[in-house]
């Protein structure tokens, strides 16, 4: 099978943010507890926390992490995560039908954040709270002193302010299992008048503002049109959700579910648009993907876990070989939409649907989806460049004119150097892939890894890493072309120097 893509060195899409590769960790499951804390480990630090965990957080160069939730987010008093620890009480958390001890709060993950190399983006709870106690939790973090909440944060051994960038107005608030779930009229009204008061308190903040849960809620884009009325002047972002999974075991539907992806963020882009139009407004209204995933592996186990324990195993998916093909696909797909979407966190980080797994009292693992969103957090910055792919494509299940090949090339100037991601879709037949880089003179491969070769089921383990990428030689530049052999089945990155 032939594939060519064309790129222009004065046609682009967009810069990319760094933060389109952050993360997330809710007080869920394991997430938390007895995943990046667990005081009893061999590894942990004098505060509780795994250096083992820390090492693998900061391989993947994660530059912001979405706390504390998530559902649990609003149900949660922030004030409950401050002071001594000796001192704060255990909660029920009906989100997630477990108990929360709060030992890890607001001090202690910020603190864990900023040695992992991450900013926070902090969420405040418009479920069973509001504008009171997002406008204190906004002074408590980010004015320096001199104020009854900035002088308490001092009190408690946070002399400097934490200066939180960006925050997420509740989340999810159109779906049936959030806690204090709202109409959009009734969302609108409240995230409207919370973020007021809360760039009153910091004009410097960003605010991300819940769209629907998913594309699939009956609330979908009316939800966004109807909040986006309320909020368009007050907001900064607007929140994406979706996850994907593989239920009905057909590998060609599932590796195409990026479409679907494409689709979402593309309907998405065109409503905050039209409330553009309608407002006659200047202002452009960005993306923040902040949930997106794969998650399907762990339902069925979790249906039968019992209420009210301590960080139970909860949405603990083991991932395996297809699973990082579809991974790599959508941060493809994330990286071409890059001029809209400018913050996605992978859901989540740690042992919740996570690249990162960890055994209590063991050992912390990678697993098969940590390479692709490891390679694209650590090369894939720059010019995202729009190319044209001239490719064979196949229809299936839910879409149609699939291309065989997904891919994205990116010119990273401060290094010289391009980056092209790719994944071959096909189960049977491999690709000779041409790029044909016109504006560039390219010197040398720096480095061409893939991951192919595997049963589609294969997963990594604590003891056995199969699903790793592996260098290969099948490349060859000229002057300005490409070409490489795309194995079946597989994640391509090829890194070329520039003269």
């Amino acid at each position: 099978m032939q594939a060519k893509m064309t790129v222009n060195k004065a046609f682009t899409i967009s810069e990319t943010d760094p933060r389109i590769y952050g993360s997330f960790l809710e007080h869920m499951g394991r997430a938390v507890y007895s995943g990046i804390y667990e005081p009893d480990h061999k590894t942990s630090d004098s505060k509780g926390f795994r250096e083992d965990v820390k090492a693998l957080v900061r391989e993947l160069k994660t530059p912001l992490i979405r706390y504390p939730g998530g559902n649990f987010l609003s149900g949660y008093n922030w004030e409950d995560g401050i002071g001594s620890v000796e001192d704060r009480p255990k909660r029920l958390d009906l989100a997630w039908k477990t108990v929360e001890t709060n030992e890890v709060g607001l001090h202690e993950f910020i603190g864990w954040a900023k040695e992992v190399g991450a900013e926070v983006n902090m969420a405040v709870n418009l479920g069973t709270r509001g504008i009171d106690a997002a406008r204190n939790l906004v002074e408590y973090c980010n004015h320096p002193g001199g104020t009854y909440w900035s002088d308490l944060r001092r009190q408690h051994g946070a002399e400097s302010p934490f200066k939180i960038k960006t925050w997420c107005l509740g989340n999810e608030m159109d779906g049936s299992w959030q806690i204090g779930s709202k109409t959009a009229d009734e969302y609108g009204r409240l995230a409207a008048e919370t973020a007021k008061v809360m760039k009153w308190v910091d004009p410097g903040i960003e605010l991300v503002v819940c769209g629907s849960s998913g594309s699939g809620m009956p609330t979908f884009a009316t939800w966004e049109a109807t909040v986006l009325e309320h909020t368009y002047d007050y907001v900064d972002y607007l929140s994406l959700h979706s996850y994907y999974g593989n239920k009905k075991n057909d590998l060609q539907n599932y590796l195409a579910m990026s479409v679907g992806m494409d689709r979402f963020i593309k309907s998405v882009t065109a409503i905050c648009d039209y409330i553009k139009a309608k407002k006659r407004s200047d202002k452009i209204l960005n993306l923040s993907f902040d949930e997106w995933n794969i998650w399907y592996h762990s339902n069925e186990k979790d249906s039968k876990n019992e209420p009210w324990q301590q960080s139970p195993p909860i949405l603990e998916d083991i991932y395996n070989f297809e699973d990082a093909l579809l991974l790599g696909c959508l941060l493809i797909t994330l990286l071409k939409n890059s001029d809209r979407v400018k913050i996605a966190c992978l859901a989540q980080l740690v042992n919740v649907i996570a690249p990162i797994m960890t055994e209590k009292n063991g050992v912390a693992w990678r697993q098969t989806t940590f390479y692709p969103f490891m390679q694209a957090a650590n090369y894939g910055h720059g010019t995202v460049l729009r190319h044209n792919l001239d490719v064979p494509t196949y229809d299936c299940a839910d879409f149609k004119t699939v291309p065989f090949v997904e891919s994205v090339s990116i010119y990273n100037p401060d290094k010289d150097e391009i980056i092209i991601f790719a994944v071959n879709r096909s189960a049977n037949e491999g690709v000779d892939f041409t790029a044909e880089l016109q504006g560039f003179t390219l010197s040398n491969v720096l480095e061409f890894t893939e991951i192919s070769g595997h049963d589609v089921k294969q997963v990594n383990t604590k003891d056995t890493y199969p699903v790793v990428p592996k260098e290969t030689d099948a490349v060859k530049v000229g002057k300005n072309q490409l070409t490489a052999s795309l194995k079946p089945l597989s994640w391509n990155m090829i890194r070329v120097g520039l003269n």
